[in-house]
């Protein structure tokens, strides 16, 4: 089943239950999908659809960050149900060694010597990895692996 069809059949299943939290999650990640779909027009796929949730989980997180900094802890949970709501529709994360071999293969494959190459290398992991581990750890990953050389 596609993820819109997972994301409408849960907005169902919340619908019925009145289960009226996730079923704002649920439409938010509608909304956002058909806006990028309109965006994209034909280009829309699978790969699109995982940047889009992978946008929304990122903004909840900074969100977290600020409320928790900012002394609102109910707000801070809230946005942690969201991101909890949201990751049912990511696929699994991939494992940290997984990640590092990739991190290895696209140093190889741009050539990279030096932390000026970050962007060559961001540029070959993120479409590899986009929904299957976070681009900001990822990113410092690669930026302690370009210093170390």
């Amino acid at each position: 089943m596609d993820i819109r069809e997972r994301v409408s059949s849960e907005m169902i299943k919340a619908a019925k239950d009145k289960d009226k939290a996730k079923l704002s999650v649920l439409r938010m990640i509608k909304s956002a999908l058909h806006n990028k779909e309109i965006d994209l027009k034909d280009q829309f796929g699978e790969k699109e659809i995982l940047q889009v949730l992978s946008s929304m989980i990122k903004q909840r997180k900074d969100s977290v960050e600020q409320f928790r900094n900012g002394g609102r802890p109910e707000l801070a949970k809230k946005e942690e149900g969201e991101i909890g709501v949201i990751q049912e529709f990511m696929p699994e994360q991939m494992p940290e060694e997984e990640i590092k071999a990739e991190i290895e293969n696209a140093i190889e494959e741009a050539g990279a010597a030096s932390i000026r190459d970050m962007g060559k290398v961001m540029k070959l992991l993120m479409p590899k990895l986009t929904g299957k581990a976070d681009g900001k750890a990822v990113g410092e990953a690669v930026k302690a692996r370009l210093m170390a050389l």
